[in-house]
């Protein structure tokens, strides 16, 4: 996140940001002179839905994770990315943003306690072959994860962080040869991540991966727009001739 926008969100704590001009607000967070750098950055923690925003507009206050009785909507929070490859992306634990769902999304389980459960974006193609409920991980998918650091039982899929590094795998332990293995399952050949058992100090689970809400299928619903289109051009025809353009 850009210095500014942590500025940001540390004043909007402090004092509500709908009584200051942008001006005001770049003289409190010392970036003073440029009104439109402020704005630039306030609509970006907007997008993220970081910062929320009343009827007029206006910034109000720091956005929070939990149920929200006035919508029926829960905001879970997106940590960040996670490699599903070879463990290249970095992921701390700060709230880029969050993720909201209707209570019927979420298994019954974190219903009722949805702050054990966090977000992440998934990166990379090395676990399209996964079976989370009945679905797979694949690039822009996110990732719900149950904050969970005890030791996982063999054949969960985990989050689990390599020297600082965050990837998702389906964690295998080798008693025989005294180590784990990280496992992707993917159509690609991605070759496995071994840890011995002394190696412990720098590898840590830090969740379970419980579900995955798939990326909307963007393509697809153009498709099905232009599909529909030409049917209403073509006008009344019959059920074959009908089955037959909705699979063009």
């Amino acid at each position: 996140m850009h210095i500014i926008q942590q500025k940001l969100l540390s004043l909007a704590k402090e004092r509500n940001l709908a009584d200051l001009t942008l001006r005001k607000i770049g003289e409190l967070i010392d970036e003073s002179g440029s009104p439109q750098k402020i704005k630039h950055h306030l609509d970006k923690l907007i997008e993220k839905g970081l910062l929320l925003v009343g009827g007029d507009g206006k910034v109000l206050k720091v956005a929070s994770g939990g149920f929200d009785k006035e919508t029926k909507l829960i905001s879970l929070p997106i940590i960040g990315s996670a490699d599903c490859g070879e463990a290249l992306t970095f992921a701390d634990e700060k709230v880029e943003g969050y993720l909201k769902v209707s209570l019927g999304i979420l298994d019954s389980q974190f219903r009722k306690k949805p702050s054990d459960l966090f977000v992440l974006r998934a990166k990379g193609e090395s676990m399209n072959r996964a079976n989370i409920q009945e679905k797979n991980i694949e690039e822009g998918d996110f990732i719900l994860v149950k904050q969970d650091r005890s030791a996982p039982e063999n054949g969960e899929y985990v989050v689990s962080v390599i020297d600082g590094m965050a990837n998702i795998k389906k964690f295998i332990k080798d008693k025989k040869n005294n180590r784990i293995i990280l496992m992707s399952e993917s159509s690609l050949d991605i070759s496995p991540i071994y840890i011995h058992d002394d190696d412990y100090s720098n590898y840590f689970v830090c969740g379970r991966v419980v579900d995955i809400i798939k990326k909307p299928d963007e393509l697809l619903s153009t498709r099905d727009e232009s599909a529909r289109d030409v049917l209403k051009e073509i006008g009344p025809i019959s059920k074959e001739d009908y089955e037959y353009y909705k699979r063009l």
